[in-house]
């Protein structure tokens, strides 16, 4: 191989290159056939009812998550926010980059990996094995695997028991606006970030990433004149913005290429973000280094080195919140 020509060298390597990274992109980021990123639908979507098969119960339902995962650190935040840490116990997975998927740190119900209690809940399960997983101990099944249900579910569900109950993250009155909200955000931001990240065109990441900057300008033009997303008061609209802000300088920026602006540059995202971490109990399930670890040692097509940045530094974020609306 020496003494080939380097241009021939080059061309080759980017060939076999090329080739290797759609087929695992594929894998790991379905798109469609112009490029655009598809995020899979949830298969698991029971509720917590009274008179349903899953009662709400102190003690009996049980979080597994990821630690940097945005979508299970939506279900953390919730429940750091109603007081529920004495209601329902959590269970971490870490991912591992070798074999392509969440991992128990000892094993869970005699199963290693959390593909193995997906099948063990449901016999022939194909589907993808992801976090949040609310479980159910008692009957030993997965109520729910959907993030935006869960939080909910938690939400409502377990008042009984929380040490916040007078917290009401969704609000009869405000719903429809919540709804909006979490509509747009869903498809500009919080998937938004993985559609510019995880885009296999030229063209479909300019589609992703001018509709991102586009609602995170929308964004902070709102938080000019509210402290949330709804108003005065924070809702489940804010808890789905907050876990994709919080990872956003740090990875999204730069590893999904969202390098337009960083969100602490903004005169009111900034302030935003600062206050919502400082909010009783969301520091606590905020784990940066699972955050750097999980998406830059673990997503080898998009970082096949596996370096992970030493930085940034996240103090910016205790300091005090100027520049709020006063709602």
């Amino acid at each position: 191989m020496a003494g080939l020509p380097p241009g021939l060298l080059i061309r080759t390597a980017k060939q076999v290159w090329t080739t290797l990274w759609q087929a695992m992109m594929g894998q790991m980021a379905p798109s469609s056939k112009s490029g655009d990123y598809q995020r899979p639908e949830s298969e698991f979507r029971q509720w917590i009812q009274p008179d349903g098969p899953y009662p709400p119960t102190a003690g009996r339902y049980q979080l597994i998550v990821g630690m940097g995962c945005p979508w299970a650190h939506r279900t953390l935040v919730t429940r750091a926010l109603k007081g529920l840490a004495e209601a329902i116990s959590v269970l971490p997975v870490i991912p591992s980059p070798d074999e392509g998927c969440w991992v128990f740190e000892t094993p869970f119900r005699g199963c290693r990996t959390l593909p193995e209690l997906y099948r063990q809940a449901q016999p022939g399960y194909k589907g993808r094995a992801t976090v949040p997983v609310l479980w159910d101990t008692q009957t030993a099944s997965i109520v729910n695997n959907e993030s935006a249900e869960i939080i909910v579910i938690l939400n409502e569900a377990f008042n009984e028991w929380a040490t916040r109950p007078e917290v009401d993250l969704y609000p009869e009155s405000i719903k429809a606006n919540i709804d909006q909200w979490n509509d747009r955000t869903y498809q500009a931001v919080n998937n938004g970030v993985y559609r510019c990240g995880f885009a296999q065109t030229q063209a479909a990441y300019d589609r992703a990433v001018t509709e991102l900057f586009d609602a995170l300008d929308a964004i902070d033009q709102t938080l000019a004149q509210h402290r949330y997303l709804c108003g005065d008061t924070v809702t489940l609209a804010d808890v789905r913005l907050f876990t994709t802000l919080f990872r956003f300088d740090v990875v999204y920026y730069s590893l999904f290429k969202c390098n337009r602006r960083r969100i602490q540059d903004y005169a009111h995202l900034g302030p935003y973000l600062r206050h919502l971490y400082q909010l009783p109990g969301v520091a606590a399930t905020c784990d940066i280094e699972a955050v750097k670890r999980d998406y830059y040692g673990n997503l080898f097509p998009l970082n096949p080195g596996g370096i992970i940045p030493s930085g940034p530094d996240l103090e910016y974020l205790k300091a005090t919140v100027e520049g709020l609306a006063n709602g």
